[in-house]
């Protein structure tokens, strides 16, 4: 579904949405619940044997308006194997979820968690017509952008951005709005040769470079890491000072590259402010991160979106329409976390001051590239 930005139905009232994940996704703890008495099995063994119904575990409330609840947290009592394989009994118990959520009176749902890729990326499901749903995607793609920006505003201005892995869906978003939205040299990166030739012809050869190996990445300053591929990365493919903005899941980045290459900079991505949104009555509103479906989802309720939105892969004008909202309500969040690097707070204008110390002590080595890597 493509939406403008300017088309954001954000005038209509309101709603209530929900989001799906898995036990053990975004600690969400729940076989226990789901079991009473059942819960000293495994719980891996005992979803595997048993049809166990979904559960509500979290409450979501927004700050500016807690009498009523903004959403719900729903568990698939699934493992994660199963949702992996997209096996019909996970899309079953998906199919249950969201029924549960339709229930409680969401109107739009959040595929977190394996649920999105157990679905197909939510395709499997765009013949349900009784409730919107969307993967978060789109979201995605926009706080990479927000977080890219943030992270050019203490660089020269000329850095060159290296993507790698822009040929994937969130990759293509991002690469479409640093080049609608910033004056950057861009060099894309992926093994697909043939996507990225299509890109370049459609951004123009002058404003970007693609290649299929990392062999450019030395001569940017900025590299956004989105896929798996990235895990080629070493140190000596970095050039001096170079800023690492790692947007994998798993990461793939390690501490010790700080210490290979004190002149780099590592931080850490996904991280999503959520400082007006709460679970539970009595939760704190300052220390929520929100996953990527979530946020997309609240986003959506709040505008009083209708129907399915991100399914499949994302377009630029999703992420597009999710930076107006996010820019909208901003005040309960949905913009990049302050910035961290490994888990710990670190300080833009101080230049990334972490491990300022261990950096001061680790010897000054030339790192020239050791070789030519492939990329996904």
């Amino acid at each position: 579904m493509n939406i403008d930005s300017e088309a954001v139905p954000t005038y209509r009232p309101r709603h209530p949405v929900a989001y799906l994940t898995h036990p053990g996704a975004e600690g969400v703890g729940v076989v226990g619940r789901v079991t009473g008495p059942l819960a000293w099995l495994p719980g891996a063994r005992l979803t595997r044997r048993l049809s166990l119904p979904p559960v509500t575990t979290d409450t979501l409330r927004s700050e500016d308006n807690p009498e009523r609840p903004a959403g719900w947290i729903i568990a698939v009592p699934v493992t994660p194997a199963e949702l992996k394989a997209g096996t019909p009994r996970a899309r079953q118990a998906i199919g249950r979820a969201i029924g549960q959520a339709q229930k409680l009176g969401a109107q739009t749902v959040g595929l977190g968690g394996l649920t999105a890729l157990a679905t197909a990326r939510g395709l499997a499901l765009r013949g349900v017509d009784e409730i919107g749903l969307t993967t978060g995607d789109a979201f995605a793609a926009a706080l990479v952008f927000q977080s890219v920006v943030r992270l050019l505003a203490h660089c020269p201005a000329t850095t060159r951005v290296a993507i790698v892995g822009a040929a994937c869906g969130i990759g293509r978003c991002v690469t479409a709005l640093l080049a609608r939205r910033t004056e950057q040299p861009l060099l894309l990166i992926s093994r697909h040769a043939g996507a990225l030739r299509e890109m370049q012809q459609h951004l123009g050869h002058g404003r970007t470079d693609v290649s299929t190996d990392l062999g450019g990445v030395p001569s940017c300053g900025l590299v956004v890491l989105l896929s798996r591929a990235a895990a080629d990365l070493r140190a000596g493919h970095l050039g001096r000072n170079a800023v690492v903005l790692d947007e994998t899941r798993p990461r793939v980045t390690r501490p010790t590259l700080l210490l290979d290459r004190p002149d780099v900079q590592v931080v850490d991505g996904g991280l999503c402010c959520a400082r007006g949104i709460r679970r539970h009555a009595g939760a704190h509103a300052g220390h929520e991160r929100l996953p990527m479906a979530l946020a997309e989802a609240l986003l959506l309720g709040l505008a009083g979106h209708t129907g399915h939105y991100t399914l499949g892969e994302p377009t630029v004008e999703q992420a597009e329409a999710m930076l107006h909202l996010s820019a909208r309500f901003t005040p309960l969040g949905f913009t990049p976390e302050a910035p961290h690097s490994f888990g710990e707070r670190i300080s833009l204008n101080g230049r990334f001051e972490r491990h300022q110390e261990q950096r001061a002590e680790a010897p000054r080595q030339r790192w020239p590239v050791t070789g030519v890597a492939g990329v996904a």
